[in-house]
C-alpha cells in the first residue's frame, strides 16, 4: 500500500504549526490550491509545503515515510548571508548569527501571515505568485 501526503507549514509560536492531508499525487498546483483552506491558530495560514510519500506491506502494521519532497515556499523574499550582513540592520544580527553558524547561504522571508523567515536547502523551490 502506497499513500501520498502534503503537509502545508505556517508560523507559529515556537515551532510551524502543521497540518497533512492526503493527496493524490505530488500535484504542486492542488497543492497550492489546498493551501488556500488552510488555517492555523491565530489565522496563520501557510508559508509552504512539501510532499510525502508512505507505504507499507501487507505483512507490516505501520507505514513507513520512503520519499520526501524539498520545501516548496507560497511566495516570499531570497535573501543572501552577504546581502543581509550588506544591510547592516540591527533586528537581522541574531539571524545572520544563525546563518552563519548553520551555514545557511539563503533564506526566505515569507509574509503571508506572520512573517516566517526559512533556511533555503538543495530541492526547495520559492513559487511566485501567479505561478
Amino acid at each position: 500500500m502506497r499513500a501520498h501526503f502534503v503537509t502545508f507549514y505556517s508560523p507559529g509560536t515556537l515551532v510551524a504549526e502543521t497540518t497533512t492531508k492526503p493527496i493524490d499525487a505530488w500535484d504542486v498546483d492542488k497543492a497550492v490550491e489546498m493551501a488556500a483552506s488552510i488555517k492555523e491558530r491565530y489565522g496563520a495560514t501557510p508559508y509552504g509545503f512539501r510532499f510525502s510519500t508512505r507505504e507499507r506491506r501487507d505483512d507490516e502494521l505501520d507505514s513507513r515515510q520512503v520519499a520526501q519532497s524539498g520545501m516548496y515556499f507560497l511566495g516570499g523574499k531570497i535573501m543572501s548571508l552577504a546581502e543581509l550582513e550588506r544591510l547592516n540592520d540591527p533586528h537581522d544580527k541574531i539571524l545572520i548569527s544563525n546563518m552563519r553558524g548553520n551555514k545557511w547561504g539563503h533564506v526566505v522571508i515569507n509574509d503571508n501571515s506572520y512573517r516566517s523567515t526559512q533556511p533555503l536547502c538543495d530541492g526547495d523551490v520559492v513559487i511566485e505568485k501567479g505561478e
